[in-house]
Order: structure tokens, then sequence, then C-alpha cells
């Protein structure tokens, strides 16, 4: 960027000699707004631990079946049979033997409860469970889910979920034939906040050998990379990191840090590192949405872009006998009007392009709706010159 003197700016803008000084000012401002231009970094950099974790600290997933009672008619029928299995199942283990046969219930619905066990969780603790109607129930609008255990892959039971559904939503109305129902957002899945009680521990290992493993959210080289020099840098060499491939890589704890391996984590995970990412483009045809990252880059190429249009229109015109006539009558005479009308195709140079600004800021000039974009960018894709992942939802 060329920088205005004083007097350069004063001769430009013709200002007389008393008004000099003020071109002096206008030229250092100018410069201030240079320098902080030139010192602005490209992209800005994010913490660690927003792009990468530590490898053996994760969730874990928790289903289990149960029945939720208490309902107003809106549960499953008799359609559904093993909602009354259940049942009966239920019963027998509280002394009560009945056949399913003699049962006819509809405040009672089957459910699939799940879970997400969070990492470092304790006994006794609580965490939110949803719960999805399985069979033929309406509405769980006012029910209460009974104690249903909650087990991991591994089959063993780490919570016990009770308590009673809030959905977020309602049914209300007569309903049926001539009757009127109003129903607000989806009423048979509803949550139970802090519903589920933890029975179990998982243990959680991330230390092996005095290492530790961080893997990456979105793997990449350059990304791993610079992680590794961004770690070496701010512990100034103390610490030692080594990538293993493009997701992930090795920290060596210190001896220093033997006692304290949850304050080296911490450190690690503030370190701030610039991440790279690919060319890509995303693009969702059903809803025109495009997305595009700041890499991609495109050359030279000439694009053609016209659109055809087709209006089919189609008026009546009224006919009347005359006043007083004894004989005709009224006629409804449809005409219809076709017009065809085609816009004059453009053939644009797009030259080489130096970011995805200036890609948008020509598609932009012309005059292209998103979907008209999408096309483009899958031409531009077969005919090499979109240098660039396409990815359609």
């Amino acid at each position: 960027m060329a920088i205005l003197t004083g007097g350069k700016l004063a001769r430009i803008l013709h200002l007389p000699g008393e008004l000099s000084g003020l071109a002096v000012m206008l030229s250092v401002l100018l410069g201030a707004v240079a320098v902080d231009l030139a010192a602005a970094p490209a992209q800005a950099a994010v913490r660690l631990k927003d792009i990468a974790h530590v490898q053996g600290v994760r969730e874990n997933q928790l289903i289990g079946y149960g029945l939720v009672v208490g309902l107003n008619g809106t549960g499953d029928s008799s359609a559904a049979s093993f909602t009354f299995q259940s049942i009966v199942s239920m019963l027998d283990k509280m002394g009560i033997s009945i056949s399913k046969n003699e049962l006819s219930v509809k405040n009672v619905a089957a459910v699939m409860v799940t879970a997400t066990l969070p990492p470092f969780i304790r006994e006794g603790s609580r965490i939110d469970c949803t719960i999805s109607s399985l069979g033929n129930a309406t509405s769980l609008q006012g029910g209460m889910l009974l104690m249903t255990p909650l087990a991991g892959a591994d089959g063993a039971v780490y919570a016990v979920a009770q308590g009673p559904v809030s959905l977020g939503g309602f049914v209300a109305g007569t309903g049926g034939p001539g009757g009127n129902t109003v129903q607000r957002n989806h009423t048979t899945v509803a949550r139970i906040p802090q519903g589920a009680l933890i029975e179990r521990e998982v243990p959680m290992r991330f230390i092996q050998d005095n290492m530790l493993q961080i893997s990456l959210k979105n793997a990449d080289f350059t990304t791993c990379d610079r992680i590794v020099g961004a770690i070496s840098e701010k512990f100034e060499g103390q610490v030692s990191a080594q990538a293993v491939d493009a997701g992930s890589l090795t920290v060596a704890i210190p001896e220093q840090y033997r006692d304290n391996v949850i304050g080296l984590i911490a450190q690690l995970e503030r370190v701030e590192i610039t991440p790279d990412a690919a060319a890509r483009i995303v693009m969702n045809e059903r809803t025109g949405t495009i997305v595009a990252g700041e890499h991609v880059r495109i050359s030279t190429v000439a694009i053609s872009h016209g659109n055809l249009s087709i209006e089919i229109k189609s008026r009546y015109q009224i006919s009347q006998p005359p006043p007083f006539a004894r004989a005709g009558e009224t006629v409804a005479a449809e005409q219809v009007e076709t017009g065809v009308e085609e816009q004059q195709a453009r053939l644009m140079v797009m030259p080489q392009s130096v970011n995805i600004g200036d890609v948008a800021n020509a598609l932009n000039a012309m005059g292209v709706t998103p979907r008209d974009m999408i096309a483009i960018f899958q031409a531009m894709r077969e005919a090499g010159a979109l240098q660039a992942e396409l990815i359609i939802m």
C-alpha cells in the first residue's frame, strides 16, 4: 500500500497552504491504518481445545426400554402387543398374575430411553435423558416414566431413568370426525431433565507410558504440523510433541508435570493455532445454500448464462346481448395468451481469482441466483477451472 505524504495529498486535493497541516494529519492517519491492515492476521487463531481432544476422554451412549404410564387415553393400542407383554412381565415381578388377554388399557406407552454419559461423571450424579415412543401412542403428554435401566454397548447398566416426562408441546381438542385438534411440537418424543441417576462410573485412561495422545476433529497434515510447532514454542522446547499422522500427535509428559498432568493438559488446551483447511464448496440444492472456504481458487474461464422464461396467461371476455333483447345470453369466452422471453446470453470472462470474495463478486455481477451458482460451479469443476472440492448435500 502506497502512503501519500502531506505535500502530495495537499496537491492532489487542491488544498491551499493554510490547510496543508490538515493534509499532514490525514497522511498520518492513513499511515496508521496501513500499518494496522498489514499487521492484521489473515485468519484468526483458535485454541487447541476447540479443534482437538485428548484421546481416551470421550462420551458413551446409553439405551434402555421402558414404559410411560399415566397417559390420558393416548397410549399404545392393542396392536402393539409388546407393550402388553411388558405390562404383564412388570406386574408378574410385583407378584400380580394376569393374562395379556385380560388387559385393555390405553394409558401406557412403550418407549426407548436414550442418554449420553459424559466423561469423568461420578456415581450419584444426574444426566438428561430422551424418551421416544416405540408403539403407536399418539402423545406422551402428562406421562410418567417408570424405572428404566440404561445400558452401554457392553451390556452393563450405567444409569437408571425415572420421572415425569416433559414434551415442550401439547395436543388439545376433541379430535375425531367433525372435531378440532390443536398440536404444538412433536408429542411422541419427550425429555426428562436430570432424569437419569448414574449408577456406575466409566474409567478414563488417557495416559499411556507417560504420553498423551491428541486427536484432531478434522484430520489435516498442515494443521497437525502447526500444532507441534506451537506446542514447542509455548513450552520453549521443554515439552516434546510429535505428529503421528494427519489426525493425531503425541505429547511426552515431562518430569515436572508427572504429578500435575491436569495442569499440563490445561496449558495445552490454551495453545493457539491457525488451522488449515482444504478448498471446499458445500452446496445444498434443495435450499439453495452455498458455503465456500477461503482457499477456493478459479482459473481464467468464460461463462455464458441465460434463462428462458415462458409465461401463459388466461383471461375471460364477457359477451352480453343488447339491452331488452329477447334473444341471446351472456357468454364468457376464454382467451389464452402465451409469451416466450429468452434473455440474451452473455459471455463473461472471469479472470484468475485471488480469493473467494473475487469469485462471489464476479458471479454476483452476472445477476445469478444461488441455484444458478450451483450449476455454474459444477460446470466450472468439469471444465477444470475450479480448484476446489464440490460437496453436494
